[in-house]
């Protein structure tokens, strides 16, 4: 009885636990021998995850080298007298969204850090379960790496062999794509991600509701990329009136030239939306704080001008009266943000817990506890806070390498901002719940004492 051969069918549950996937199918005996490939021998064939990721990065690191022989040849076949505007033109047209990729990559880091930390980021910024993580932002970061400067090369080397109208469309195309990828209606592209966030800047423009924390903390990031936005408008008046490829936005004073009042107003626009955010504020919670922060953000808006009157201005009057002015404005704007950066934005008796990150990581041990932390991030903040007013300046405008490098490393001031900015938003959000199941579990006593129950 126990001894003798039973025969099981192939497709017993008695092989498998319930629930599981059969181990086994119904396969004909030439599929046993060999006539058919099984999914364990697909899987097999398949190279590992490590030898991908090799050659994605082998093949990543030889298309920037192609890009950089392909535009540094091009830019060598313009003649020196013309090398200068040439590279200047390119430049203007796609660096505003090379600064984009760099801020979508240090968003990813933001939120690498949030996930290891266990912030819940999602939650202060009122995010859906469909929310991007940071492996995602990073993928959106990389085929922007791409596109933006093959786009680029593309520009440069039809440019410089002679094929003027081909290269007038690159930027043009670009530009085209990048509209219809963030308003494309349909499901494909992160659908929820991108209405997100233009709804965000729908409610950023116009505050007619409650400002919420996504509203202020996106409008901060604008202010950093205000130097974006003016060269984005600059890129779209040449690519309207035609100029892309041509002499004829030379001329300073033309209307897509380097003196247009559009400039400064643009400039100026983020930080106007974020004082109406401020007052908007105030009006909802009465908080004074909320009129000392609309008034920090007014302080940017005489820098900006006074420095975009040298244009409109003898010299004379520029030297003896407006240049004095800006240069004071320059100084209060500069130094009352990294006061409220300091004592209001974020909170110094927690400053590194962010990096205190639930599984140990390298990250971790260099950074949490550290006193360098402390100095390197409040000396940063206040260098750059200094220097972010070349950028703001219409008249210092004229090194666009200069700017470049600038505005990059006011976008990196900001993100690193974002980490104790956040915090700081955390750390106030579980102070409100501590002290909400304070009250609930004081009331539940007081019932209970006067009941004289005994639990």
């Amino acid at each position: 009885m126990f001894g003798g051969h039973v025969t099981v069918p192939v497709n017993s549950p008695h092989l498998r636990k319930s629930g599981s996937r059969q181990l086994f199918s119904d396969l004909e005996p030439s599929e046993m021998k060999g006539g058919g490939s099984t999914p364990l021998a697909t899987a097999a064939m398949l190279p590992s995850p490590v030898l991908l990721w090799r050659l994605k990065v082998m093949l990543f690191f030889l298309w920037g080298f192609s890009c950089c022989k392909i535009g540094w040849d091009s830019v060598m076949r313009m003649s020196v007298d013309l090398r200068e505007l040439f590279l200047y033109e390119a430049f203007l047209y796609f660096n505003p969204l090379l600064l984009v990729t760099a801020a979508v990559w240090f968003w990813g880091a933001n939120l690498w850090v949030f996930a290891q930390a266990n912030v819940n980021y999602s939650k202060i910024f009122d995010l859906d379960q469909n929310h991007l993580t940071h492996k995602e932002i990073w993928k959106c970061a990389t085929w922007m790496t791409i596109i933006v400067p093959t786009s680029m090369t593309s520009y440069l080397y039809l440019y410089s062999h002679g094929e003027v109208s081909w290269a007038a469309s690159q930027p043009v195309l670009l530009y085209t794509a990048v509209a219809i990828i963030l308003i494309f209606p349909f499901d494909i592209f992160y659908l929820s991600s991108r209405f997100f966030l233009l709804k965000t800047l729908w409610r950023i423009v116009f505050p007619f509701q409650a400002i919420a924390f996504a509203d202020f903390f996106v409008a901060d990031i604008m202010t950093s990329m205000s130097k974006v936005f003016s060269d984005l408008e600059r890129s779209v008046c040449r690519m309207v009136h035609r100029q892309v490829a041509t002499i004829a936005w030379f001329e300073a004073d033309s209307v897509c030239g380097s003196h247009a009042v559009a400039i400064p107003i643009v400039l100026v626009l983020p930080y106007i939306f974020r004082l109406f955010q401020c007052l908007r504020q105030y009006k909802d919670t009465r908080e004074k704080t909320s009129l000392l922060n609309a008034l920090k953000y007014s302080t940017a808006v005489p820098v900006i001008f006074l420095s975009a009157l040298k244009y409109h201005v003898f010299p004379e009057s520029w030297t003896n009266f407006y240049r004095p002015l800006w240069l004071l404005s320059a100084f209060l704007n500069s130094f009352y943000s990294f006061y409220w950066d300091i004592t209001r934005d974020w909170d110094l008796s927690c400053f590194t817990r962010i990096f205190k990150f639930t599984k140990p990581h390298p990250v971790s041990q260099i950074i949490y506890g550290q006193k360098w932390v402390y100095l390197w991030v409040i000396g940063s903040n206040l260098i750059l806070r200094c220097t972010w007013t070349y950028k703001l300046s219409a008249h210092l405008r004229h090194n666009h390498l200069t700017v470049f490098a600038i505005t990059a490393l006011e976008i990196f001031r900001r993100f690193q901002w974002a980490f104790f900015r956040v915090e700081n938003e955390w750390n106030k959000t579980n102070s409100k719940q501590t002290i909400q199941m304070g009250d609930i579990s004081g009331e539940e006593e007081k019932l209970l004492s006067v009941n004289n129950h005994n639990v």
